[in-house]
């Protein structure tokens, strides 16, 4: 199948697909005309690289990972699951980060409503 209709079967461009050649993490085969043809196993492949690229993998990290992205690599993948353990702490770590800077949003915006609402309630006593 060519590229377009490779790509709308994944959902993703062609664009992508391409970038997942370039970098290493798929192989097309080429028609006699030249064009790229994706197989099932190249789609089951790009479907799973594009799945590691939703849930945060870099293609570096990806290709760390290519054993897991084979057909053979379906059922239980050592690399896949020590990386995916190491995205997931990586994630809490930026979650607790975020939940930080969250607080202290939301207590320098408390501080400058309280100023405000104490500016105005003065300013109102001295137009009374």
């Amino acid at each position: 199948m060519q590229a377009k209709e490779a790509a709308d079967r994944l959902g993703i461009t062609q664009r992508m697909l391409r970038h997942y050649e370039k970098e290493g993490l798929l192989e097309v085969g080429r028609a006699l005309n030249g064009y790229r043809s994706y197989s099932e196993a190249d789609l089951r492949r790009a479907g799973r690289i594009r799945d590691f690229i939703a849930t945060g993998f870099s293609t570096r990290e990806i290709r760390a990972m290519s054993a897991c992205l084979s057909d053979e690599g379906t059922g239980p993948c050592i690399e896949g699951i020590e990386k995916l353990t190491q995205k997931l702490e990586h994630i809490e770590r930026l979650r607790a980060e975020l939940d930080e800077k969250r607080s202290a949003v939301l207590a320098k915006l408390a501080n400058l409503n309280e100023g405000l609402s104490a500016l105005k309630s003065t300013h109102d006593l001295t137009t009374a």
